[in-house]
């Protein structure tokens, strides 16, 4: 049984070894994350040659995707590694100060001291310590511990509401896109967007270093839900980033906010991943939790194209076990998602003739009994409007291009296949697609399949035909 809904790994010291990586790749990776908040740029081409090489040898495409570590929003060091807040206590963040201690920590976001006014309240590690802003004296924050807690070296700053300057792209994040470019990655994810502007800057110099990766919008400050169409409209695809997000909106928001990002993404023909604390637990245990379980099938009955693993594959004892996990869990919450795949429907009108050949496959793969949909592509972009449709038909995208099938790893419910015919006659080219379907046990003989296919055959963004075809019959065609 094919699983429609991709599985995101990000990769680190827990499958630094080739082996480990292979078996993940084995147990369905679908695309690997390159977290450039850590590791060097060597480290990150290292990886990515490797897993594009033992992808390679498993005659399969794995997708690549870099992601930016934006704006240092943290404070600095403690002269003795952590300290223990209590409520009532005062603190202050301090611009100036080297090595913190009980009264006092430093900053390396510089410029929170013009962010804040009495009043505001600041959330330290992810929310676990609360302080309330009871003045700003030059380059410090005076500050009232509301909740308090172990705090330690350079944990994160959130302010409640959001409301922080720091710019999406820094100095780092421009050399890093440079990187991306140099080793082809097919996504780049922008951390902290608030705006539309700041998914075009990433996207301007990422084209001018010669990248043509797709540009993920990691969807996590309180500014960004403000702006969410306009980013959305910006980008390729998004990703909801629970983590930062639910420190800034207040974790009771985040799963409808979650639903409502990913209706929004699909709508717009986008492509979204769902992330963060999927199944945390398997940092250290073979097992997820129940809820973990039921968290990770509620963002496929959601409609999401992917989800994703973060420490629980980069650091995390169990990173091959936390793939097999996942990959279980989505094959049966998609067994009731099928149940439901009448419920999306086309209803809105087409600007482009391709998109609506793709929508219009879709829609009859949906309401009849089709095996499979063979999209000839060259972009891939048929391939994303067919899957926008929810459906159970498998989706391949048969296309010569390796950037194409790398990028459409990340598509629900589409499968990549080289395809690389031998002749631009159309009746011959629908021929070998029909073998090749065969040859993969996609369908049999006497199966329905539909094809889409441009003319004149091999013009990208020229998708204008579709033909329903019964297997084995094409030669009285």
């Amino acid at each position: 049984m094919l699983r429609r809904t991709k599985i995101v790994a990000t990769l680190g010291p827990a499958c630094s070894d080739p082996k480990v990586l292979d078996k993940m790749i084995e147990c369905g990776v679908d695309v690997v994350r390159l977290n450039f908040s850590h590791g060097t740029r060597d480290e990150h081409q290292q990886r990515c040659e490797l897993v594009r090489s033992l992808a390679k040898t498993r005659g399969r495409a794995v997708g690549v995707l870099v992601d930016l570590q934006g704006p240092k929003i943290r404070i600095g060091k403690f002269k003795d590694g952590r300290i223990t807040l209590k409520p009532g206590d005062q603190f202050i963040l301090d611009a100036n100060c080297e090595l913190g201690d009980q009264n006092r920590v430093g900053l390396d976001y510089k410029q929170l001291v013009n962010d804040v006014a009495r009043g505001a309240t600041l959330l330290l590690d992810d929310g676990r310590i609360e302080m309330w802003v009871e003045e700003v004296q030059g380059g410090e924050v005076h500050c009232k511990v509301i909740q308090g807690g172990d705090l330690s070296n350079n944990k994160g700053i959130n302010r409640k509401g959001g409301g922080l300057s720091a710019s999406a792209l820094t100095e780092k994040d421009i050399e890093d896109i440079k990187t991306a470019a140099a080793i082809k990655a097919d996504y780049l994810a922008v951390s902290f967007p608030r705006s539309a502007a700041d998914i075009q800057q990433a996207r301007e110099i990422l084209r001018a270093a010669g990248g043509r990766a797709w540009i993920v919008a990691k969807i996590e400050r309180a500014e960004a839900i403000e702006e969410l169409e306009s980013i959305l409209e910006a980008s390729d695809a998004i990703m909801v980033a629970r983590g930062d997000l639910g420190v800034e909106v207040g974790d009771a928001a985040v799963p409808a906010l979650q639903k409502r990002m990913i209706r929004l993404a699909r709508e717009h023909n986008k492509v979204v991943i769902t992330a963060t604390q999927m199944m945390e637990s398997m940092i250290s245990s073979p097992i997820p939790t129940r809820a973990e379980v039921s968290d990770v099938a509620n963002a496929v009955l959601d409609g999401t194209d992917a989800v994703m693993l973060s420490a629980e594959t980069a650091a995390g004892k169990y990173p091959v076990e936390a793939i097999s996990a996942m990959h279980r869990v989505c094959l049966e919450a998609e067994k009731e998602y099928d149940s439901m795949a009448g419920a999306r429907g086309i209803d809105h009108g087409f600007l482009r003739v391709d998109e609506a050949i793709a929508m219009s496959a879709a829609f009859t793969a949906l309401h009849l009994n089709v095996k499979a949909i063979a999209a000839m592509t060259q972009s891939g972009s048929t391939a994303l409007w067919m899957s926008r449709i929810s459906t159970h038909v498998p989706i391949y995208a048969l296309t010569p291009e390796v950037e194409t099938r790398r990028k459409v790893t990340l598509f629900r419910g589409v499968y990549p296949v080289n395809f690389k015919p031998s002749t631009n006659e159309r009746d011959q080219l629908l021929t070998e697609a029909e073998d090749e379907l065969r040859r993969r046990g996609a369908v049999r003989n006497g199966d329905l399949i539909l094809l889409t296919i441009g003319e004149p055959i091999g013009k990208p963004g020229g998708t204008n035909t579709m033909k329903i075809v019964r297997v084995g019959e094409h030669k009285k065609a």
